[in-house]
């Protein structure tokens, strides 16, 4: 069921970006910027599937290690995949010393793990293991494809943003419209309103993709590790050391790591990508509870 619902998850995005830039093309190219826009879209849509976790994987700054480079991760690694039923993942290090972590790859067969330098050196080996766990829990759950589709939709809407401000700055805005040459006004609003509005909508697509799936990475972490508090004391950690040293992040990639690596205060953390950290650690604390419960 979660496979299916991730399925029609990632074609409802893949579909609303080309709505969306078929609109944007209308609106300033008439019948020929639609077509334009079609086109951008289709190799958009197309990388997005195919290349997205590549993009995503390079943009954080990661490189694959083999198990001679990273002997105890790649092990670690290696040795909770098979617990999870999982293909082996590629492996990747992003040097910075924020500690943190996410997952990509179109499908558990094409799966990788990244985790920072600062992960491995500020977590003991049992919280490095329970986050490589979530981690393996999101392949598992099969929603990787559609948090790094939503990562490359949000870039795509932050980049739409950048061209209409430059075009309202350089005086590039002047609707076409096939009918009518009195769009200059409406080209100028227009995108006055792209500029505004796009960074909203990127946040909110990420929104309401990322939430509810770390609850559920969470679970399934716990169950593979077999350590729920682990976990929790990981996610309580890392939370507490992205104050001192913040990851440097593009802000689409911030729904994809464990704990959104992005502080923007009270207001912003509403429209955070992750649900709240101490709510997270709370529902762990419950699980280890509930297992101790059982055994008694």
């Amino acid at each position: 069921m979660t496979g299916l619902t991730n399925t029609l998850k990632t074609t409802a995005l893949l579909a609303a970006l080309t709505v969306l830039l078929v609109l944007i093309g209308r609106w300033f190219g008439g019948t020929q910027g639609m077509i334009i826009a079609f086109l951008l879209a289709a190799i958009i849509n197309g990388g997005a599937y195919w290349f997205s976790d590549k993009l995503a994987l390079s943009m954080a700054g990661a490189r694959e290690v083999s198990r001679h480079e990273a002997p105890q991760l790649y092990h670690m690694v290696a040795h909770l995949a098979q617990r999870a039923g999982l293909p082996m993942p590629r492996v990747y290090l992003i040097d910075t010393a924020a500690p943190n972590a996410f997952a990509t790859g179109r499908d558990p067969q094409h799966g990788a793990v990244a985790v920072t330098t600062g992960l491995l050196h500020l977590l003991n080996d049992q919280e490095v293991a329970a986050v490589i766990a979530h981690e393996l829990g999101h392949i598992k759950n099969r929603d990787t494809l559609i948090s790094t589709i939503a990562a490359t939709f949000a870039g795509a809407i932050a980049m739409l943003a950048d061209m209409a401000q430059w075009a309202l700055l350089l005086g590039g805005f002047g609707r076409y419209d096939d009918d009518t040459d009195d769009g200059g006004l409406a080209g100028l609003v227009g995108g006055i309103l792209l500029i505004l509005v796009a960074p909203i909508a990127a946040t909110l697509i990420q929104f309401a993709i990322s939430r509810t799936r770390e609850f559920a990475a969470d679970a399934a972490g716990a169950t593979i590790s077999g350590d729920p508090l682990a976990l929790a004391s990981a996610l309580r950690k890392i939370e507490t050391w992205k104050q001192r040293l913040p990851l440097a992040t593009n802000p689409a990639m911030a729904n994809l790591y464990i704990v959104n690596p992005l502080d923007g205060g009270a207001i912003v953390s509403l429209f955070s990508t992750h649900p709240p950290t101490k709510e997270r650690i709370a529902r762990l604390e419950g699980m280890a509870f509930a297992r101790r419960a059982m055994v008694w």
